[in-house]
This record gives structure tokens, sequence and C-alpha cells, in this order.
């Protein structure tokens, strides 16, 4: 496990928190930040259990729910941008990294699957 990808998903849930709390205090505001701290925050607990897995399967299982956890992230920060609850531009910083983490960890769970594959 890399103690520098453990720290950068720790930092984008930082910026998550930071962003949230920026979001209007309306309805949508409400429930689309929630949704987004859930999902965000839990990027980096999950790959905080996957360091610990008791073998490569258990790995796999604790990535591929990193993986899904980043992809509804990014979903909801499209639907705060495109909901203009938050500037475009402010967000694309956050959209890019969160592209950037989604890419690492899908790649993690590829290589993964393919070394249980061949075992």
């Amino acid at each position: 496990m890399s103690v520098e990808f453990k720290e950068r998903t720790f930092q984008f849930s930082m910026r998550i928190v930071r962003l949230v709390e920026k979001l209007p205090t309306n309805v949508s505001g409400d429930v689309f930040g929630r949704q987004l701290l859930r999902c965000a925050t839990s990027v980096g607990a999950n790959y905080r259990a996957a360091s610990r897995a008791k073998s490569d399967k258990d790995f796999l299982n604790k990535m591929k729910i990193c993986e899904e956890e980043i992809d509804e992230t990014l979903y909801w920060l499209e639907l705060i941008k495109h909901a203009e609850l938050f500037s475009a531009v402010k967000l694309q910083a956050i959209i890019s990294e969160a592209d950037e983490l989604c890419a690492i960890i899908t790649s993690i769970c590829k290589t993964t699957a393919a070394k249980l594959r061949q075992a």
C-alpha cells in the first residue's frame, strides 16, 4: 500500500469537506453535499481498509468499493456543477483530482484481478 496514495485520498477528503461547507444552504445543497461527503470520504476510508486486507481477494473487494465510491463522487460533483451550486471553474481542479484517483484505483483493480486470475 502506498503511503503517498493514502495521504492523497485523505487530502482529497479534506478538500471535499471544505467544498461541502461552502455549498448553498438549501435543499439541493444539503442533499447533494451530504451525498458527496459520504462517498468522497469513503474512498480514503476504504483504501485504508484495503491496506489491512487479509488476502488479495479481500484487497480487490475493498478496492472495488473505492472504485464505486470515487465514481459516485464524480457523479455528485458533476451534478453540483450542472445545477450551478458551485462555480464550475472552482470545481474543475477537484473534478480533475477525482478523475485521476478513479483512473489509479481502476488500474489497481484491474492489475489485482489479473493477478488473481493467474493464481
